[in-house]
C-alpha cells in the first residue's frame, strides 16, 4: 500500500482532508478532479467511515469504474466493492429494484431506452389518430424528458399554465394527453425509461417517508461529481438525502455548465453555497494538462462570462506554441486544411493519428473533415454513430432477454411474438392488443390465459419455459438457450448476404459481451452476481462514453464538443468558429444561452494539451444555400498576442498586388491589403495565389497505360509519372519503409514536390 496523499498539491491536500460538513470544489479543466475525489473517498475510509455509509455519483459508469479501481489500489485491500458508487442512473436503479414493488412496478421492471420510448409514443400518436409529422415522436419525447427532468409529473404538466401556453404555441395542446397515456402504458408494461429513474426516485422519496429515512441513515456522506450538469430531479433528490447529515461534497466547475439542453442548470453550483452554512469551497486552478499558452486563451474568452465562480487557471507547464488561428475560404477548404495540418505535424513532430481530435459544434459539419481525412488516407473514427445496442438484431435478441424478465413488457413482446416468423399473423397481434385495452390488461395477460391461436399458445409455452431457467442459469447460459431455441441465431446464420453476416456477427457479439460478463471477477464491477436481470440493467445503464470503445485505437477522433468533455488530445482543431454556427444562432439573443455557447468553447480550448487550431470559414453551405460568414465574437475575445494567424485561399485566385479580399469582411480586407508590403508572410501568400493561378490549368492527363507501382522498387534518379503534376524525376529520398518522402523535380510547370510514397501514386517511366 502507498501513501495515498502524496503527490498532492496544497489545495487538493485542503480538499481532501476537510471531513464533516458541506465542501464545494471548484475544479478547473485539468487540475486533477478525479485524482481529489478518489483520495477524498479513500481518506474518509481510512478515517473509519463505512464502505456502505458512503454514496459516490458519476455522470459515467467508466468514470465511476475508475474511482473505484483507485480507492482500492489506496486502500491495499477490497473494501471498495462495497461503495455505493455509480452513474445518477445506475445507483437509484439499483435501489428501485429492491423498492419498486412499493409502487407497483416489478423488481425486475424493465428499463427503456430512449428509441423503446419513442416508439411508445409513435404508438399512441397514431391510436389518437395524430398527424405524426405535427406531433413528432422525438419532439414529444423531448417534451416529456424536460417535463420529468424538472419534476413535473402528468397531471402537473396538465394544469401548468406556461407549459400549455407554449403547446398552444406550437399547435399541440394534446401532449399533456399523450404525457399521461404514456406514463400508464409504460406502468402497465412494468416499464421505467431514463427520465424515470430519476423522477420515480424522487417520487419514492417524497411519498414513502419510510424510503427517505433508509437513504438518509444509509448515506452518511455524499459526493458528487460534474455538479455543474446536475438537473432539478438531481439536485432535489440530492439534498433530500443529504439532509439529515449535510455532508455533502460537490466537485465541478460552472466554466464547464454545457448541458442545458439535457436539464442541467448551472446555477446548482453557482447557488451551493447558498444552500448550506458554513459551506468550504476550495478552487482547483492548477492545470496539469495544457500549455501556459492554451490557458492563457482559456482563460481570456472565459472571463466574458458575467455568471460565474471566479478563477484563473495555471501551470508550471511549459509556454507552449501560439495558437493558430487559421481563415479559409470555404468549409471545404477547412476540411483540407485541417488534413494537411495533421500530415505535417506527423512528419514534422511524429504525432500518431489518435494525437488529434477535431471538435466541432455540430454533428453536420463532420463531412468536409471526413472526406479530406479519407482522401489523404488518414484513418478516423465518428464518435457519436449508431450504438452498438440500438442494431435492430442486437434489440431483438434484447428483446427476447427482456420479456423472460418481465412479460408485462409490451413493447418487446410486440417485438419478438412473430420474430423469426412463426406464422402469427399482424391481425392475430392486433385483435389481442384491442382485448387487452379493453379489459385494461397486459398483452402477456391475455395470451397467458389462451388466446385459442396454437401458434400463439406454443409461444407463450416457450416463453415460459425460458423463465423456468431464471434462478438456475447465470446470464450467459440462459441467453444462449434463448437464441437457439428460438431460432433467432439460425435465422441470422442462413442470410449469407453481406448485410447478414454483419447481422450475425453482431449477436455473436452480443453473446460475446454477456460472456464475459459472466466470467469478470465480482470484485471488479459493481453487479455482485451474474443473472441475467443484472446483466440487462448494465448494458441499459451504459452512458454515450462508455460505448465509446477502444479510445486508443490510432485513429483521429471527430466529434462534437460536447461529446469531447472530460476528454484530453495533444492537438486540438476546433472548427467553425463563425457567427449563427459557434455560437449558435438560436443563442444571440439571450445572455445565458451565449454564456453557455462560450463555456462550451472554453470547453473545447481546454482539450488540448500541447497544440490548438482554431478555424473557421468564410463561406459554406448550410441547408443547401451558400452562406457568407463572420468570424465569431469568441475569436475576438482572444488577445492577438496569443494567435499565430494563417490563411488559406482557393487555388484559383487571380495575381495582383493585391490580395483578392472578395470574400472578407470589410475589416479584414482592408488589413489585409494595408500590410501587404510590411508582412513578408502575406508577400509569401499573395506569390503563391499568383503562382496558383498561373498552373492551375496545366493539369496533366495520366497515360492510357498508367498504373501506380510499387513504392519500395523507387530510387533516386528513376523518372515517374503522377497523375496531376505530370512526369518528373525523384531528386532525393528520406525516411522509414512506412513514411517514406520523396523529393519529385517536376520541371517548370509544378517544381519540386516532396511527396509521400505511400499515399501517392506514382507509376515508373521505363526506357
Amino acid at each position: 500500500m502507498y501513501n495515498y496523499l502524496e503527490g498532492l498539491n496544497e489545495r487538493q491536500l485542503e480538499a481532501v482532508e476537510h471531513i464533516d460538513g458541506p465542501i464545494m470544489i471548484v475544479a478547473g479543466a485539468g487540475s486533477g478532479k478525479t485524482k481529489v475525489l478518489t483520495t477524498r473517498i479513500a481518506h474518509l475510509m481510512k478515517n473509519g467511515i463505512d464502505a456502505f455509509n458512503i454514496l459516490a455519483l458519476t455522470f459515467t459508469n467508466k468514470a465511476a469504474a475508475e474511482m473505484k479501481e483507485r480507492v482500492e489500489k489506496a486502500l491495499g485491500n477490497s473494501e471498495a466493492r462495497n461503495l455505493y458508487i455509480g452513474t445518477f442512473h445506475s445507483v437509484f436503479a439499483r435501489i428501485l429494484r429492491g423498492e419498486a414493488t412499493k409502487m407497483g412496478y416489478p423488481a425486475n421492471f424493465t428499463i427503456y431506452d430512449t428509441d423503446d420510448a419513442k416508439g411508445i409514443i409513435k404508438d399512441i400518436v397514431k391510436e389518437m389518430n395524430l398527424d405524426d409529422k405535427h406531433y413528432k415522436p422525438a419532439f414529444i419525447y423531448n417534451r416529456i424528458s424536460a417535463a420529468k427532468n424538472s419534476l413535473i409529473g402528468p397531471e402537473q404538466y396538465r394544469h401548468d399554465t406556461q407549459i400549455q401556453q407554449e403547446d398552444s404555441r406550437t399547435s399541440r395542446p394534446l401532449i399533456a394527453d399523450i404525457y399521461d397515456i404514456y406514463a400508464r402504458r409504460c406502468f402497465k408494461n412494468g416499464a421505467m425509461d431514463f427520465d424515470d429513474l430519476l423522477f420515480k426516485m424522487y417520487v419514492l422519496l417524497t411519498s414513502f417517508p419510510d424510503a427517505l429515512a433508509k437513504y438518509q441513515q444509509r448515506f452518511h456522506y455524499i459526493l458528487i461529481d460534474e455538479y455543474q450538469d446536475t438537473n432539478a430531479a438531481q439536485y432535489a433528490i440530492i439534498k433530500m438525502l443529504g439532509a439529515v447529515r449535510e455532508n455533502i461534497c460537490v466537485v465541478g466547475d460552472d466554466a464547464q455548465s454545457i448541458y442545458s439542453f439535457r436539464g442541467a442548470t448551472v446555477q446548482n453550483i453557482l447557488q451551493f453555497q447558498s444552500d448550506y452554512d458554513d459551506v468550504k469551497v476550495v478552487k482547483l486552478e492548477q492545470n496539469y494538462r495544457s500549455s501556459q499558452s492554451i490557458l492563457n486563451v482559456a482563460n481570456n474568452v472565459i472571463s466574458n462570462n458575467r455568471n460565474q465562480i471566479p478563477k484563473e487557471l495555471w501551470t508550471s507547464n511549459a509556454l507552449g506554441e501560439k495558437i493558430i488561428l487559421a481563415r479559409t475560404m470555404t468549409d471545404n477548404d477547412e476540411g483540407r486544411f485541417i488534413a494537411d495540418a495533421i500530415k505535417e505535424q506527423q512528419m514534422r513532430n511524429h504525432y500518431a493519428n489518435k494525437d488529434f481530435a477535431i471538435l466541432y459544434r455540430t454533428n453536420a459539419q463532420s463531412r468536409s473533415f471526413e472526406e479530406s481525412l479519407r482522401r489523404m488516407n488518414i484513418p478516423y473514427r465518428l464518435f457519436g454513430g449508431v450504438s452498438f445496442y440500438q442494431r435492430k438484431e442486437v434489440k431483438d435478441y434484447l428483446g427476447y432477454l427482456r420479456l423472460v424478465m418481465n412479460t408485462r413488457d409490451e413493447e418487446n413482446l410486440k417485438r419478438i411474438i412473430n420474430y423469426p416468423a412463426r406464422g402469427i399473423g399482424k391481425s392475430s397481434i392486433e385483435k389481442v392488443m384491442v382485448t387487452a385495452h379493453e379489459q385494461d390488461m397486459t398483452l402477456w395477460e391475455i395470451i397467458e390465459r389462451g388466446s385459442g391461436n396454437s401458434k400463439i399458445d406454443a409461444f407463450v409455452m416457450m416463453i415460459k419455459s425460458f423463465q423456468s431457467m431464471v434462478q438456475t442459469k447465470n446470464a450467459y447460459d440462459l441467453a444462449f438457450a434463448i437464441g437457439k431455441h428460438t431460432g433467432l441465431v439460425q435465422e441470422l446464420y442462413n442470410d449469407k448476404t453481406v448485410e447478414g453476416l454483419a447481422r450475425y456477427e453482431n449477436v455473436q457479439e452480443l453473446l460475446n459481451s454477456i460472456k464475459e460478463f459472466t466470467e469478470t471477477p465480482d470484485e471488479e464491477g459493481e453487479i455482485l452476481d451474474k443473472s441475467l436481470g443484472s446483466y440487462l440493467q448494465q448494458i441499459t445503464l451504459l452512458t454515450d462514453s462508455d460505448q465509446n470503445n477502444d479510445p486508443d485505437a490510432d485513429v483521429v477522433k471527430l466529434m462534437t464538443i460536447h461529446a469531447a468533455k472530460g476528454l484530453e488530445f495533444p492537438c486540438v482543431f476546433s472548427v467553425g468558429l463563425e457567427e449563427n454556427l459557434f455560437p449558435s444562432s438560436m443563442s444571440l439573443f439571450d445572455r445565458d444561452s451565449l454564456e453557455e455557447e462560450r463555456r462550451l468553447f472554453y470547453v473545447a480550448i481546454t482539450r488540448a494539451k500541447e497544440r490548438l487550431w482554431v478555424t473557421y470559414a468564410n463561406s459554406r453551405y448550410r441547408f443547401g444555400t451558400l452562406v457568407q460568414n463572420d468570424e465569431s465574437r469568441f475569436i475576438q475575445e482572444i488577445p492577438p498576442a496569443y494567435l499565430d494567424k494563417t490563411f488559406t485561399g482557393a487555388s484559383n485566385r487571380p495575381a495582383s498586388n493585391n490580395v483578392n479580399t472578395g470574400n472578407m469582411s470589410k475589416g479584414a480586407a482592408t488589413m489585409l491589403n494595408q500590410n501587404y508590403d510590411k508582412v513578408p508572410s502575406l508577400k509569401k501568400l499573395a506569390d503563391k495565389l499568383a503562382a496558383a493561378s498561373t498552373t492551375s490549368q496545366q493539369v496533366h492527363k495520366a497515360s492510357p497505360d498508367f498504373a501506380a507501382d510499387n513504392p519500395s522498387e523507387m530510387a533516386v534518379g528513376m523518372k515517374v509519372e503522377h497523375q496531376k503534376f505530370g512526369f518528373g524525376t525523384i531528386t532525393s529520398l528520406e525516411g522509414g519503409k512506412n513514411n517514406m518522402m520523396a523529393g519529385i523535380d517536376f520541371g517548370a510547370a509544378h517544381g519540386t514536390k516532396k511527396i509521400a510514397l505511400n499515399y501517392a501514386k506514382l507509376r515508373i517511366v521505363k526506357g
